[in-house]
């Protein structure tokens, strides 16, 4: 199997995983916050989408934006469902994006986010973006823990 393909199979597994735990949430839920300062489940989800939409943006600019404007901005909040269907375009589209990378790209194209103190090649990059999503599924799982919300197995 050939690294992009690798790639597309890690970022559609982490979604896969991320999407079983956002949809176990119940709707009562999605505004729970462990403390004042954190983000709420509902905020968490939009954080990681809109995320990887700046990503996207970012590698097709190879570096970091001056200027974001997120289309998620000031959308009013209502289900995970509604999230991921307005989501699912910009998804679509950093998919077709990673597919038109080669090989060589991966090591070849470096992405420059200096101002966020790092410089990191393609292939590296790709698997940050993969990986931030993760780490918020994670805390996702952990922030049900505490809020004695049953926790949907995401290991199958």
């Amino acid at each position: 199997m050939h690294s992009i393909n690798l790639i597309l199979l890690n970022f559609n597994e982490v979604r896969r995983r991320s999407r079983k735990v956002w949809t176990s949430i119940p709707q009562e839920k999605l505004n729970w916050k462990p403390d004042d300062e954190a983000m709420t489940c509902l905020e968490m989800i939009r954080h990681v989408l809109e995320s990887e939409h700046y990503y996207h943006l970012a590698i097709q600019n190879r570096g970091s934006l001056e200027v974001f404007n997120s289309p998620f901005e000031n959308r009013p909040f209502s289900t995970v469902d509604a999230e991921l269907e307005f989501a699912e375009p910009f998804r679509n589209q950093f998919i077709e994006t990673i597919q038109t990378f080669s090989e060589e790209d991966l090591s070849s194209i470096t992405i420059d986010r200096s101002d966020s103190g790092y410089i990191r090649s393609l292939g590296d990059m790709l698997l940050r973006v993969a990986y931030h999503e993760s780490i918020h599924t994670g805390q996702l799982l952990d922030y049900l823990r505490t809020a004695g919300i049953p926790r949907v197995n995401i290991w199958d």
